[in-house]
């Protein structure tokens, strides 16, 4: 069990439901009992996990998993850092369904190491009478680098999903997170016909001190997308840390080039100092991905002096 969470407080809704949320969001929002019936839309899925440094590595120390949500093993697959385990969050079924609500807590220590991410790309389907919610939760504790890059949402025609990051690191920790939105499933004619998508960005200190705040809202069908110039995909990248100055780690970044013809990229410092934030644009989901995994490697090799590892993905 993860210390601080008692088992029947994780069943209870205000644990898995975003509290605050925007008007327009909890308009859409339906009444859910946590574990509903085999086959019913709207499940409720939990993942606690709590990495410490024990021994040579860094390893799971505690951990909680409650269907659709589920972890696979830790693999280490980084010969530069053997030490540091990679972590495959999983979702069972196809993607996700309206009514469901997620929660992830993940706690790297002090000192330790971790990369979390997603073995595939995440579908979000249509909704009708209620929405998706995902809260996840991370901790970095003094001296901890703590990587989190899941793979892209790609939401559906008709798909409503609000997602809540909320992130506590110490001043001496090193956080490294992105995300990507696909604009649907191109194959099947979809370019950005979801409902919403609202994804809510914190980065905290432990005193709670507020850091920084970022939010993407989307609502395509009301709004239209004509911000983003004609460009379908849309990715940020986030690099929390005090190794580098900011100015500096723009400075760096930028030296790598990671621009192309189809692909946008805008660099900023972080509001206190904090570090860097990169917003990319990209016509297609492989020049997306291209230039992400372009800017991860930059951002390791600038913040550690190694490179990214190959992480098996297609």
């Amino acid at each position: 069990m993860i210390a601080g969470v008692e088992s029947a407080g994780r069943f209870a809704p205000g644990h898995y439901t975003p509290d605050n949320l925007p008007a327009e969001v909890s308009a859409m929002a339906g009444g859910l009992r946590c574990g509903l019936d085999v086959g019913a839309a709207g499940k409720v899925g939990l993942l606690e996990l709590s990495l410490a440094r024990s021994g040579p590595a860094t390893r799971v120390v505690a951990q909680y998993q409650r269907a659709p949500l589920y972890l696979y093993r830790p693999i280490y697959v980084d010969p530069a850092r053997p030490d540091m385990p990679f972590v495959y969050v999983q979702q069972s079924g196809d993607g996700l369904v309206q009514g469901d609500r997620y929660r992830i807590d993940i706690t790297c220590a002090s000192g330790a190491a971790a990369h979390i991410t997603t073995q595939a790309p995440t579908k979000v389907f249509a909704a009708r009478s209620d929405l998706v919610t995902q809260m996840v939760n991370l901790h970095a504790g003094a001296g901890a680098f703590l990587e989190y890059l899941p793979d892209p949402m790609i939401p559906c025609r008709g798909s409503r999903l609000f997602q809540r990051l909320r992130i506590t690191a110490e001043s001496t920790a090193t956080i490294i997170f992105g995300e990507t939105l696909m604009p649907g499933r191109v194959a099947h004619g979809e370019s950005h016909v979801y409902d919403t998508y609202w994804a809510e960005t914190a980065v905290l200190r432990p005193d709670e001190t507020l850091l920084f705040t970022d939010r993407l809202r989307l609502r395509p069908l009301l709004e239209g997308v004509g911000s983003l110039g004609g460009y379908d995909v849309i990715a940020s990248l986030y690099l929390v840390t005090a190794v580098v100055d900011p100015a500096a780690l723009v400075s760096e970044l930028r030296a790598r080039d990671v621009e192309r013809p189809d692909v946008m990229v805008g660099f900023t410092e972080l509001p206190n100092g904090c570090g860097v934030a990169v917003r990319v644009l990209a016509r297609t989901s492989a020049t997306a991905r291209h230039a992400m995994r372009e800017l991860w490697n930059a951002a390791r090799l600038t913040l550690m002096g190694l490179p990214a590892p190959d992480l098996r993905k297609g």
